[in-house]
């Protein structure tokens, strides 16, 4: 048997934990980056592990599936990091099938812009069939969701559960996302707050009970500021801050800057969430009717006339222009 000398005993162990600590570290990154986005606290992480606050814009594909290449060029070149886009699952509007979503992942990727998939049929209903439908489309579209986790987040169901109740709202997103985990899907969830997202005490009395129904504890809350959540500056950092408080972690999926009902606060909206580190995406890109006309941000899909909200969100203060930044998994 060789006989080891102290010194050679001493260079050898160090050898081995230099040796443990490259393999570890190693180890760390592929997992972080297998991975894809996830929460810690009030924070959403890319998959490199680094702070990512969404300053994006939503876009209305289900209604003008002929001008997804379009839009995407536009809402690209304005400087968003973040686009929503509208889906079908076919209870309302035609069907977005697999072939679809995987070309709007691969356009977003392309312009370097992390998309946010939501299904929009679901919207303002209080029947937990119309959310089990959403959660039934996201488990057929699972093979081209999976292996996207650090490009692609899942905003389960636009504004399911139109009654200010937060207790149903709650009961029904929990057993929704213990399928969505059972059936592999392992990406960030967003949930739309109750009241049309207009409800924040929903999220601040059960946000916790519906985070701890997610086994991998991935999943952000969002509320959408018109006039009723952000009519005015008060409630605007009333709101940001209640759910901030019980370390949830928060996106303003949807706001304008005038709503049915009156004002909405967009300077406090911007200036706040930049001060708090809160994402937000605008609503919306080209094409609203129905009276609310005045929320397109361009005149046209390619984006080449802004409109006064446009230019509002683009290039004024706290605006994409000055506060979006990239996801690193793009560098």
């Amino acid at each position: 048997m060789y006989k080891l000398t102290h010194t050679y005993f001493v260079a050898l162990i160090c050898s081995i934990l230099v040796f443990a600590g490259v393999l570890n570290t190693s180890s760390s990154q592929v997992e972080a980056h297998h991975n894809g986005f996830h929460i810690n606290g009030t924070t959403l992480h890319d998959a490199n592990g680094n702070p990512f606050v969404m300053r994006g814009i939503n876009h209305g594909h289900a209604w003008f599936k002929q001008e997804l290449e379009t839009s995407m060029r536009g809402i690209s070149q304005t400087g968003a990091n973040t686009i929503r886009v509208v889906l079908s699952n076919g209870q309302r509007w035609q069907k977005d099938d697999r072939n679809m979503v995987a070309s709007i992942i691969s356009l977003a990727e392309q312009q370097q812009m992390i998309a946010v998939l939501e299904v929009h049929d679901a919207t303002g209903s209080n029947n937990f069939s119309d959310l089990q439908a959403a959660v039934d489309y996201w488990i057929e579209m699972k093979d081209v969701l999976q292996g996207k986790e650090d490009v692609v987040i899942i905003n389960i169901a636009n504004e399911w559960y139109g009654a200010w109740d937060g207790g149903a709202w709650a009961r029904g997103y929990q057993n929704a996302i213990r399928q969505l985990r059972n059936a592999g899907l392992s990406h960030t969830f967003m949930v739309d707050a109750a009241g049309y997202g207009q409800y924040p005490q929903s999220v601040v009395d059960y946000g916790q009970e519906v985070l701890n129904a997610d086994p991998q504890r991935n999943t952000m809350f969002s509320v959408h500021m018109y006039e009723y959540a952000g009519g005015n500056a008060n409630t605007v950092r009333r709101n940001i801050d209640s759910i901030l408080s019980q370390n949830l972690a928060l996106v303003i999926g949807e706001f304008g800057h005038w709503h049915y009902d009156g004002d909405v606060d967009e300077d406090t909206i911007l200036s706040y969430s930049q001060q708090r580190n809160v994402g937000w995406l605008a609503w919306s890109w080209h094409g609203n009717s129905e009276g609310v006309e005045y929320l397109d941000l361009s005149n046209d899909f390619a984006g080449n006339r802004l409109t006064w909200w446009g230019d509002r969100i683009v290039n004024g203060p706290n605006g994409i222009r000055q506060t979006s930044k990239r996801s690193s998994v793009f560098q």
